[in-house]
């Protein structure tokens, strides 16, 4: 099992699972995910790799900041973190939410970031996603996006939602019981619903950070993107103009938590791409 510490970066305090060593993959969960998303993923990385997941801030164990759910600041946490864990550079992987911050972070800290993996997400109004987006967003997004609203309609029924969301995210299979319980306890209560919608009702501002990004530098990162139901291969259409060298996949029979629903394909396509990085410094010598 990973050892959880807690690390303090930005003013909060950041719950961290860390397992193995060797060079740092950094895992980066989603909604409404915390680092237990990544348990089989980790379980198979860590015999070579420093693997680490945090919950978001706001998220899981981590502390409920009152700002900060943009994605730059979440990438300003991630860069944070690998610094207070030693860390000069690693490997980023995001999915959903945590995608964001990890593409911003590759682009903008290129000197943090050796390889990058980002799934069923998307990159703000970049071009690219608009055969996704021809029915308009997915409808949480509108309804998370109005302030109080979400939290106020949804506490006292946490479980109810949380696991409408692992169904849809697995093609009806679930996930097992002990992750789905231990989901549904980070999501419960007024404060802990607050946190995760807070990082809808910042999508324009993260929108708008990427936009202004992608006009200053390209992506010079060697980066993956990974698809399956429903994003599919909307992120790499986004990702193609602006990547130097960019792969893209996608998981078939497979819904959008990849490394839930599919652990075996997604390390398929994990493995040799994170070797193909593998060495260099990992730790800080100051």
């Amino acid at each position: 099992m990973p050892e959880l510490h807690s690390v303090s970066v930005n003013g909060i305090e950041l719950n961290v699972a860390v397992a193995g060593s060797g060079p740092a993959v950094l895992l980066l969960h989603g909604f409404p995910h915390t680092w237990e998303v990544w348990m089989d993923v980790m379980a198979d990385l860590s015999d070579r790799y420093q693997v680490i997941a945090p919950d978001l801030r706001g998220f899981g164990a981590s502390g409920r900041a009152a700002t900060g759910y943009d994605a730059e600041s979440l990438a300003d946490d991630a860069a944070a973190l690998l610094t207070a864990l030693g860390v000069s550079s690693a490997a980023v992987v995001g999915i959903d939410a945590g995608t964001p911050p990890a593409f911003l972070l590759a682009l903008r800290r290129p000197d943090r970031v050796r390889r990058l993996v980002v799934m069923e997400s998307l990159l703000g109004r970049l071009p690219g996603a608009e055969d996704f987006l021809t029915a308009g967003p997915p409808w949480w997004f509108g309804f998370h996006a109005v302030p109080d609203l979400a939290e106020t309609v949804l506490e006292g029924r946490e479980a109810d939602y949380v696991d409408w969301f692992l169904r849809a995210g697995t093609l009806g299979d679930g996930v097992r019981p002990p992750l789905r319980d231990a989901f549904t306890r980070a999501y419960t209560g007024r404060q802990a619903l607050r946190c995760a919608f807070s990082y809808y009702r910042a999508l324009p501002q993260s929108a708008a950070q990427i936009e202004q990004a992608v006009a200053a530098a390209r992506l010079t990162v060697p980066t993956m993107a990974v698809g399956a139901h429903p994003v599919g291969a909307a992120l790499e259409r986004q990702l193609r103009p602006i990547a130097d060298d960019l792969t893209g996949h996608l998981v078939e029979d497979c819904g959008h938590i990849i490394p839930l629903h599919r652990p075996q394909a997604l390390l398929a396509l994990l493995r040799p791409f994170l070797e193909a990085g593998r060495g260099g410094p990992t730790a800080t010598t100051s």
